[in-house]
């Protein structure tokens, strides 16, 4: 029986100014996967955009396939409280959810915060994420308003960024 390759794992790579708007269209597909209806997309599309600026300023980075395809995107932004960051977007294609993109994404962004001198990453999460989240080491610590649509409530989660003490 021949034996069954995976396929490749995705690279990341800082993202470029030029893909703003493709980045910023994969956020917006992605959020629509769960269901959401055309007014609270509306509502949603401003802070699901991608900014030049955030690109230029190095904090956006992509999953790409061996193909060199956008997979997926992720992003920081400065965090609520000192030595903190915020988790300001992952997204991953929907063709590409659950196949480990977003863990691997996750994981870069991690590294960055620690590699910035952050102590914990905070993340405001759709509650359709929520799940993911906790799985991959965040604690749920509380809601927060959401950033896009007035009166609605999110799950809160924080990762502790600093290594464990003896």
């Amino acid at each position: 029986m021949p034996k069954i390759e995976k396929p490749p794992e995705p690279g990341i790579r800082p993202a470029r100014i030029q893909e703003a708007p493709e980045l910023s269209d994969l956020c917006v597909r992605s959020k629509a996967m769960w269901g959401y209806d055309e007014t609270f997309m509306y509502l949603a599309r401003p802070a699901l955009a991608v900014s030049p600026e955030q690109i230029a300023a190095g904090d956006v980075w992509i999953a790409t396939d061996a193909q060199g395809s956008i997979a997926g995107l992720v992003a920081l932004g400065p965090g609520g409280q000192p030595h903190a960051f915020d988790l300001d977007k992952l997204f991953v294609e929907p063709g590409r959810i659950r196949a480990g993109v977003g863990r691997r994404l996750l994981s870069h962004a991690i590294a960055e915060a620690r590699r910035r001198g952050a102590r914990r990453l905070t993340i405001l999460s759709d509650p359709f994420a929520a799940g993911f989240y906790q799985s991959n080491g965040a604690t749920r610590i509380g809601e927060a308003p959401s950033d896009a649509v007035p009166g609605r409530m999110l799950p809160l989660f924080e990762i502790d960024l600093e290594p464990a003490r003896r």
